[in-house]
């Protein structure tokens, strides 16, 4: 099994709190452009409704939990509002905004460099992503590596976290499913395939062709 360095708790919750923020960020100016003032504000009532405080003087790992329990409020609750006033159609809008939105956040200098490493050493490039995917991952689900090289990357979700919650379907079919294969896929020149048996996940990540 490959070792990929596990997330301590600290950095966890501060992934979350970069992730509402990202989300937010981008799901507001959508539903302003497509649906207007009014429903931006029935949406920041909706979420605002399902928010917990977090804790005075929490651990790091209850910080965590709380904060990833109104992500997934924040998260679950954006599909069904967005098809109920634009149809599938306006679904399918949302997650174009939703992969530009992550190919902005991160673009970075590393970014042009792992593509300097990609035209020299296609397979090294590919073991650096998948490594950091491993890593960045970490905050969504408890996961392990059994597979990792150069052609090939295998995660491994015995029980996703995701899951746990009710009424997250969306998340993963459209999020897990369809949005981030598109976004890395465009933006890392990787294939990623999901593979679902019910609470359980394998995610095979190989290099595009």
């Amino acid at each position: 099994m490959n070792t990929v360095k596990e997330m301590p708790y600290d950095e966890k919750y501060a992934k979350v709190v970069d992730n509402m923020k990202f989300d937010e960020a981008f799901i507001l100016p959508f539903v302003q452009k497509h649906l207007g003032d009014q429903a931006v504000a029935e949406l920041k009532q909706l979420w605002q409704e399902g928010t917990i405080p977090i804790p005075d003087g929490a651990s790091s790992k209850e910080k965590y939990e709380v904060a990833y329990e109104n992500w997934i409020w924040l998260a679950k609750n954006i599909y069904p509002f967005v098809r109920k006033r634009m149809g599938e159609d306006g679904l399918k809008k949302f997650e174009r905004a939703e992969v530009e939105g992550l190919i902005r956040k991160n673009a970075s200098p590393a970014l042009f460099m792992l593509k300097i490493i990609k035209a020299f050493s296609p397979g090294t490039a590919f073991g650096m992503t998948a490594k950091q995917m491993g890593y960045q991952l970490q905050w969504l689900t408890p996961f392990s590596v059994p597979e990792l090289n150069r052609n090939r990357a295998v995660i491994d979700i015995p029980r996703c976290k995701i899951l746990d919650f009710p009424d997250t379907e969306d998340i993963c079919r459209i999020g897990c499913y369809s949005t981030y294969p598109m976004w890395v896929k465009e933006q890392f020149k990787v294939d990623m395939k999901c593979n679902r048996q019910g609470n359980s996940c394998t995610i095979t990540l190989i290099p595009s062709a």
